[in-house]
């Protein structure tokens, strides 16, 4: 699988070139609306290393830090809707592919006080796998509500990992997708 963090790279870079308007335009919007456009957080990545995963701020910065299932849809701002629909908060994490900490494909980063996850995750051995933006469990519909199902979906994935899939899965996730 490490063939694939070529592939990574590269296509992070230009998704990144490409949409470099968009960007500077999302954060400028999110600036005006919310005046932190940027929001960092602590996430549990490859081997329990921590790393801070960068996204656009779709709620509002008074709003607790807690994972997603678990946030009152109230602080997501109307911008941040817009942008948590068109999955548009998730580009920055493109940069998390480039700086290493993510891949494309791989499973999505939990926090760090997600022990369950975080042990449902470890008993399919996955610690060792670099977490991902999008990924089977994500095209399944499988959030961290439910951790073993989220794992297993994992497994299955990092299990099957191969270039073709890798790309179906990219594929599957521009548009919007189920993949079995």
């Amino acid at each position: 699988m490490n063939y694939l963090r070529s592939f990574d790279v590269v296509i992070a870079l230009g998704l990144l070139i490409l949409f470099l308007p968009l960007l500077l335009l999302v954060y400028l919007l999110v600036l005006i609306d919310l005046k932190q456009p940027l929001f960092l957080q602590e996430r549990v990545g490859k081997n329990g290393r921590i790393f801070t995963i960068i996204k656009f701020r779709t709620m509002s910065p008074s709003c607790p830090q807690v994972p997603t299932h678990e946030v009152d849809r109230r602080n997501i701002t109307m911008v941040g809707d817009i942008l948590r629909r068109t999955k548009i908060d998730e580009l920055p994490q493109l940069i998390n592919v480039l700086r290493g900490e993510m891949s494309l494909v791989g499973p999505r980063p939990c926090l760090a006080t997600q022990q369950e996850v975080i042990e449902k995750r470890s008993l399919q051995q996955l610690e060792g796998i670099r977490p991902g933006i999008t990924g089977l469990a994500q095209l399944r519909g499988i959030d961290m509500s439910d951790p073993k199902r989220l794992a297993e979906a994992d497994a299955e994935m990092v299990k099957r990992l191969d270039l073709r899939l890798y790309f179906k899965i990219l594929w599957s996730t521009l548009w919007r997708n189920g993949l079995n």
